[in-house]
């Protein structure tokens, strides 16, 4: 099967999480066997931020971690039946320019012989509506949806059977155990500062109780602005700027624990969707304590795979916890890892994907790919 996926940049993973999951779930696909290529328009803004960030040597982590995986850069005039010529599947991110998901509509709806999916993995379409409605997606076959709250919205939208549930999940070629473990000390947070969407919470439930509770604390990411930058600093936090992506299990293999903190988006009003950094971070063996959401399609087992903390009260006496009990955080991190390696690896979601295309009845399902390689 010849795959065509559209992303914002597979190269850069500057304040551009979907890289992360495509990486791994393109790199599944190279291992079965099918032939894979993805697209990025010329000038991506992530990529731009990345350079001017850390210059070429930001793309050093990415480029060793995974020497599969190329993408090729396109003009904005460039010709979609170029680029898609004998594709059996095209996957469209939603971070993409509307005019070139609408050309693609366009060109499936004239007979073009590809299956074509939406990918959303945002939650602009329920927070940004007005925005969201500049795509043109009619003579999509379908949408993967990265949560079920999400693929609501779509079947209220007239989809129906058309849009499929496809959370994130872990490269474990890439994010796993440290094969011998070292000293840990501390918490570590990997994470963007954004738009003001968990301001308050980052706060109640990441700053403060690290401090009270005597945690030294990490934290990499970008977007943290003058204000953000002083209030880590009243709170004596280690900032470190950006990091790529693919460093992050050395990250995690030197700290002794994590916290999730989801942004307002997804406890509100996509609630059940974890976003990636909770799947990387259990793959990786490190205990996480999480902010309060609803994991409402139980992806996970509650108090085993991980701590919930209600409230700051709670998130302080949880971390301490870890820190003070090895027992606890071995159960944590065996109980994580073995939910993460039987439900939520980026192999379980290429299963999840021909799935999708077998109840589409399209073509590419119709030809058995290669045994997929089995990973420790």
């Amino acid at each position: 099967m010849k795959v065509v996926y559209f992303t914002h940049s597979l190269a850069s993973c500057w304040n551009h999480g979907n890289a992360h999951f495509l990486r791994g779930v393109l790199r599944e696909l190279v291992a079965r066997g099918h032939e894979v290529r993805a697209f990025e328009p010329r000038g991506a803004w992530s990529l731009a931020n990345l350079l001017a960030d850390a210059g070429e040597a930001g793309l050093h982590a990415y480029r060793t971690g995974y020497p599969e995986l190329a993408s090729t850069e396109f003009p904005p005039d460039a010709d979609p039946a170029e680029l898609t010529d004998g594709a059996d599947l095209v996957i469209v991110h939603e971070w993409n320019d509307p005019a070139l998901v609408a050309a693609l509509g366009r060109q499936r709806a004239r007979g073009a012989r590809f299956t074509l999916l939406f990918h959303d993995t945002h939650h602009r379409a329920v927070s940004d509506l007005q925005a969201f409605t500049t795509f043109d997606l009619d003579g999509y076959d379908g949408v993967l949806a990265f949560g079920e709250a999400l693929s609501q919205v779509y079947r209220r939208w007239g989809w129906g059977q058309r849009v499929f549930t496809w959370h994130e999940a872990a490269d474990m070629r890439l994010f796993h155990p440290p094969e011998q473990q070292g000293p840990r000390e501390g918490l570590v947070w990997v994470g963007n500062w954004g738009d003001d969407e968990r301001s308050a919470e980052l706060e109640r439930y990441l700053f403060r109780p690290a401090r009270d509770g005597g945690l030294p604390l990490d934290i990499y990411g970008v977007r943290y602005p003058e204000s953000a930058l002083r209030m880590l600093q009243r709170y004596g936090v280690h900032y470190h700027g950006w990091t790529p992506n693919a460093a992050a299990p050395a990250l995690f293999a030197r700290h002794l624990a994590t916290v999730h903190v989801p942004r307002r988006f997804y406890v509100d009003l996509l609630p059940g969707i974890p976003t990636i950094r909770v799947f990387e971070a259990l793959a990786c063996g490190i205990p996480l304590v999480s902010a309060p959401w609803r994991d409402s399609e139980q992806l996970f087992r509650d108090g085993q795979d991980f701590l919930f903390a209600s409230d700051e009260t709670e998130m302080r006496q949880a971390l301490t916890a870890v820190r003070d009990d090895a027992d606890l955080r071995a159960s944590l991190a065996a109980c994580g890892l073995e939910t993460i390696r039987a439900r939520h690896t980026c192999a379980h979601r290429v299963d999840e994907l021909m799935d999708v295309l077998a109840t589409l009845d399209a073509p590419a399902a119709r030809s058995p790919a290669p045994e997929p390689e089995t990973v420790a």
